[in-house]
């Protein structure tokens, strides 16, 4: 791309609201990083979004493919939204005092082009983002994906994720916490290799602080587990879960959450006239726990089934 005729430093100053204030990369093609904005944040929800942005005229990563931009497109800003990650613990290894937190944390993969994937425009530039650099953050946070459904302390919370669709999985069980739940919360998340888990430890020492707290990665490249893999809905198919529950798992009391990979959540099509589900030919967990009483939201209906569109 040629920015030899661009002021960026000017275009810079224009569509630039947010710095970058930490960033740990779990590898190179994950990272985990937080932002603050010129103003503060509006109040939100655990669960929701908001969008970030970044120049086409910002480098972005070189073996990550090029972008196909014209001249009139080089001094405009790409957007996507990601949901708000959470870091779940302070320093001390206690539940982060959110009155504390002037930040947004987000956690997001580095998704490589191939021959049926074409480079990404975002990604690789925000992969470039070093400390103290700056970007566009979105006013509005928004998003119905939210634990607003679960009014009673006592029942049980699963959550399955792929991936970095955890990440507003991360603000949920941070949320129920620190309000007080009791019932248990599970939370399955599949990814191909171990070092995919960027939160892991903070899992491990959440279970150990919270009895009512369980957490399981699914690895599905390992040398242990690339022969026996175990999706999650495999687990949530399976006694598995109840041997978890300790108990079978009941649609009165359970509320599912689930953020990824659309093969996993497996959403059916309604029909519009007699509400008849045709779900898709690899089964999905929507299909698996609907067999066993669960129903999802669709539309104003509030089921114990809530989704959010991630991909």
């Amino acid at each position: 791309m040629d920015t030899s005729n661009l002021d960026i430093q000017a275009l810079r100053d224009k569509n630039y609201n947010g710095v970058v204030t930490q960033i740990r990369k779990a590898h190179e093609d994950l990272m985990i990083f937080r932002v603050k904005r010129d103003i503060p944040f509006p109040e939100y929800k655990a669960g929701q979004y908001i969008a970030l942005g970044l120049g086409y005229w910002e480098p972005r990563l070189p073996d990550c493919g090029q972008d196909d931009v014209d001249e009139k497109k080089m001094s405009k800003v790409a957007k996507r939204a990601y949901s708000i990650s959470h870091p779940m613990l302070d320093e001390q290894g206690n539940l982060f005092n959110d009155a504390e937190r002037d930040f947004l944390e987000f956690y997001v993969v580095l998704v490589r082009p191939d021959d049926e994937n074409p480079a990404p425009v975002l990604t690789p530039r925000l992969f470039m983002l070093k400390e103290g650099d700056r970007l566009n953050v979105g006013k509005g946070i928004v998003g119905h994906f939210t634990v607003d459904a679960v009014k009673d302390t006592t029942k049980t919370v699963i959550l399955g994720s792929t991936g970095t669709g955890e990440a507003p999985h991360n603000h949920m069980i941070h949320h129920l916490l620190t309000n007080g739940f009791t019932g248990k919360i599970v939370s399955l998340v599949c990814c191909r290799y171990n070092q995919d888990l960027g939160y892991l430890d903070s899992h491990r020492m959440l279970e150990d602080k919270y009895p009512n707290y369980h957490y399981f990665p699914l690895s599905t490249r390992e040398p242990e587990t690339i022969n026996n893999k175990v999706y999650i809905q495999d687990f949530l198919g399976s006694e598995r879960i109840n041997d978890v529950l300790k108990e079978p798992m009941d649609p009165a009391t359970t509320d599912v959450f689930l953020c990824g990979n659309p093969d996993m959540i497996g959403v059916p099509e309604v029909d519009k006239e007699t509400g008849e589900k045709t779900y898709p030919e690899r089964k999905g967990v929507i299909e698996i726990l609907e067999k066993q009483g669960f129903e999802m939201d669709y539309k104003k209906f509030k089921g114990n089934i809530h989704l959010e569109s991630y991909w």
